[in-house]
């Protein structure tokens, strides 16, 4: 079992603080697939993957076909076209996601990162475990437009996945249950957890913040924190954060509960790398974080599943910000950005 330098925490408005840490010279731990390590500023993941456990030749081949765009029905989209590393694994300067013959979906393609701890996933939260998530972009006629019987027969007509699977898993044919989990070995990797503001968090050395940062962190704890708590900067919600235009187009959560109650919630996405993964909000309708902060301080509208968070004393709404306050939220948030996952060559469609 690997073994972790342990960190004695104390848990804070929105994460945790360091209080002692082991020698900071004493050796890191060894990853034999990366993002396995769970961090100690991190609680403990929702997906264990006993049934599934990560090995260096599994991680190998579900990176493979993560970038492979054999999986959709014209050969030219993979799920890596609309989850782009650099961009947190989310779709740069796309509002929406662009699927098979350019065709437009209807939301904005979510950062994928630290996906271990998810207890449901999507902006719906239509999937409820890592290793069925891909079935949905997969089988969407606008995303990848497959099926998973065609994505098998495909799979087993080419020799190399063929030896590949056997690698794995021993077994021959390759069958929906070694696909689905070769690609979550694959996204379980997917581990942001080396930002400053980590290093920050675990007493490490370079976490060290501006005074404007923290006077960032200290903003989001008092008035954001409600929603992206603990240092996975999500407390896995839905909600209605007030986006004016009405949700005729997208219900939202309540395309999966059916409910009315659920009208316009959708997962509260992580701050981790957010000045990476722009545009913002489940439509993609925002291009900057300066936008975003506009919109909470005076652009959110009402509707009868509006969150109550964002429902003031005096009757206004939204989430009042100075100007100074939305400098100082500016800065830290840069502090989330985790260059080591962005240009981690392992997680990389060219790397072999």
């Amino acid at each position: 079992m690997v073994r972790r330098m342990m960190c004695r925490l104390a848990l804070g408005l929105a994460g945790w603080l360091p209080l002692a840490c082991s020698p900071a010279n004493e050796a890191a731990p060894v990853e034999e697939v990366p993002g396995m390590v769970v961090p100690t500023n991190f609680p403990a993941p929702q997906y264990a993957a006993e049934e599934n456990p990560p090995t260096p030749a599994g991680f190998a081949l579900g990176r493979v076909l993560f970038y492979d765009p054999l999986l959709s029905r014209s050969g030219e989209v993979s799920c890596g076209s609309c989850h782009q590393q650099f961009a947190a694994f989310a779709h740069s300067d796309h509002r929406l996601s662009h699927g098979v013959d350019n065709r437009l979906g209807t939301r904005n393609a979510p950062a994928l990162q630290n996906l271990r701890w998810r207890r449901e996933l999507l902006w719906d939260g239509g999937a409820k475990h890592l290793e069925t998530m891909p079935l949905a972009p997969l089988t969407n006629p606008v995303e990848m437009d497959e099926t998973l019987e065609n994505v098998l027969r495909k799979l087993n007509a080419d020799a190399d996945y063929q030896r590949r699977f056997a690698e794995v898993y021993g077994r021959k044919p390759i069958d929906s249950q070694q696909l689905l989990r070769a690609l979550a070995q694959f996204t379980a990797s997917l581990t942001s957890a080396n930002s400053r503001y980590d290093q920050y968090a675990r007493g490490e050395a370079g976490g060290t913040l501006t005074p404007a940062e923290l006077r960032g962190l200290s903003v989001l704890r008092q008035k954001c924190a409600s929603c992206h708590a603990t240092d996975l900067f999500t407390d896995e919600s839905y909600r209605n954060n007030g986006l004016p235009g009405g949700f005729a187009a997208d219900s939202g959560r309540a395309q999966i509960t059916r409910r009315a109650a659920d009208r316009g919630r959708f997962k509260v996405p992580s701050l981790r790398n957010v000045t990476r993964t722009a545009p913002y909000m489940h439509d993609g309708r925002f291009a900057t974080l300066t936008q975003v902060l506009a919109h909470y301080d005076h652009g959110v509208a009402e509707s009868p599943t509006l969150d109550p968070q964002l429902r003031r004393a005096d009757k206004r709404l939204g989430i009042p910000l100075t100007a100074g306050e939305q400098a100082d939220l500016l800065a830290f948030l840069a502090t989330l950005t985790d260059e080591q996952f962005l240009h981690d060559a392992r997680l990389s469609e060219t790397h072999r």
